[in-house]
């Protein structure tokens, strides 16, 4: 996992005062990163365009392009007046090397190009809405062909991640130093492309500091492969899984759990319901059963059989229907707690435990803020906050999932998330750990999906965890 900051004011000029690197230094070095991805990428005297803006993230492709004179055919097209120190010194040096410098796109030809398209208008310090101007060369290059590469964060993304007009589609993203969250809000997954990281004259272990949010990848994963041979099924745990007034979710999830390594599933429910054969039915939960999944397809009756269940001492996933019922509240910050929400159920968690009363759309401009505020008040409970990028926490500390795919957007692929949750916590592993793993193979699962995204269904999921 990487390291991820809502800042890098601060490990900027830690560089400057600790290591006695000038900001000239910094920029030399974030130029010389994209250079060297453009350099490796495509060949050269190709066309390519570099849009600057006033301040520094403008300053960082003026220097690009000086790097690139005499390769490439590249402009600079510079809608606004420079304005920052640095700008101003990289503008001059530009101009005195004889780099093609325009203020309007009309100024260049761009009938067979431009190859390479570098947004350098705004960095990811934007905090206001972009002008009308801007909008329109936003517009106009989205419209243009060419591989999209953004400087640090595409141009129209706030510092909140918010994108409130419009904002630059970039094939790739170049960030300077470190990853910032704001690249991982749920509307930036739109626009940021591959997200790599540049180097800015130190190694990153050293130019990061101490935080406590991080970036998960595919390494992270901890599958639960089987290793000891003198075993038996009772050696890889027995999970209830609570069945309600739409028995499918329930059935989907004791199916993803079986496929995920859990030694027994139980589906407990009143009423005869059809599952497979290796799927074991009762009333009540077992007395050896090591976690419990509870709240898909609930409803809202049955109350103090919830309650009963919710107070046993055993592991447990809450999704869904239990997010609009009080009763969550008992299991709070208990040990070994995953909640599984979406963004709505999210909005309903935090009125009940009386945090915030927002809309959907607050939570998705600002999904870091409220997990934050929910870790803080509930620091021993695991929330994963589903979404384009899943956000996990646990102990304050906050983790991101940016595999997801929007092949999961159907019904029932939650069930097959929580399923897999509750496998793993039935066979033994913490709650966070759970979830960070079960996440993952959930998003890998449907990145992997061989056929047309919109054709995924639980079952595929289910399928596809087995083969990781």
């Amino acid at each position: 996992m990487q390291k991820v900051f809502d800042d890098v004011n601060a490990l900027d000029k830690r560089c400057v005062d600790q290591f006695g690197l000038s900001e000239d230094l910094l920029m030399e070095h974030a130029a010389a990163s994209m250079m060297q991805y453009i350099g490796g990428k495509f060949s050269n005297n190709e066309k390519i365009l570099i849009v600057c803006g006033a301040g520094n993230n403008g300053a960082d492709g003026i220097a690009l392009a000086r790097l690139l004179y005499s390769q490439y055919d590249v402009s600079i097209l510079v809608p606004y007046h420079v304005k920052s120190a640095m700008a101003k010194l990289q503008y001059k040096r530009a101009n005195l090397l004889g780099v093609n410098i325009i203020d309007s796109l009309s100024e260049l030809s761009l009938e067979h190009g431009p190859d390479v398209i570098v947004d350098c208008l705004f960095g990811s310090g934007l905090n206001r809405d972009l002008d009308d101007e801007s909008q329109r060369l936003l517009t106009r290059l989205n419209s243009r062909r060419g591989h999209k590469i953004a400087c640090d964060i595409p141009s129209g993304i706030n510092k909140q991640g918010q994108v409130t007009t419009v904002g630059f589609c970039a094939d790739i993203t170049i960030t300077m130093g470190a990853l910032k969250t704001q690249l991982y809000s749920d509307v930036a997954k739109d626009y940021t492309g591959n997200i790599i990281v540049s180097d800015l004259g130190v190694h990153r272990s050293i130019y990061e500091t101490a935080t406590n949010t991080f970036l998960l990848d595919s390494s992270d994963i901890k599958l639960p492969l089987r290793i000891k041979q003198n075993s038996h099924k009772g050696s890889f745990g027995h999970l209830s899984v609570i069945v309600g007034n739409k028995t499918g979710a329930g059935i989907i999830a004791a199916e993803a759990a079986f496929a995920f390594g859990a030694g027994l599933v139980t589906v407990i429910t009143e009423q005869e319901v059809n599952v497979p054969y290796h799927i074991m039915q009762k009333s009540i939960l077992p007395e050896n059963c090591t976690a419990v999944a509870i709240g898909m397809g609930l409803g809202h009756d049955r109350k103090a059989d919830v309650k009963q269940i919710l107070n046993r001492d055993i592991a447990k996933v809450v999704d869904a229907d239990l997010f609009h019922n009080d009763i969550i509240l008992t299991v709070l910050n208990g040990d070994n707690v995953v909640l599984t929400p979406h963004p709505k159920e999210f909005c309903s968690l935090l009125k009940l435990t009386k945090l915030a009363e927002i809309t959907v759309a607050e939570l998705q401009n600002n999904r870091f803020k409220y997990v934050r505020l929910f870790a803080v008040n509930y620091p021993q409970t695991v929330l994963l906050l589903k979404g384009a990028n899943s956000l996990i926490t646990y102990n304050n500390i906050i983790y991101i999932n940016p595999l997801g795919s929007n092949a999961l957007s159907k019904g029932g692929t939650g069930d097959v998330l929580t399923g897999l949750i509750a496998a793993l916590l039935a066979q033994g592993y913490s709650a966070v750990n759970a979830t960070i793993t079960a996440s993952l193979a959930h998003c890998m699962s449907a990145t992997n999906y061989p056929k047309n995204n919109y054709s995924l269904t639980p079952m595929d999921v289910i399928e596809g965890v087995k083969i990781l």
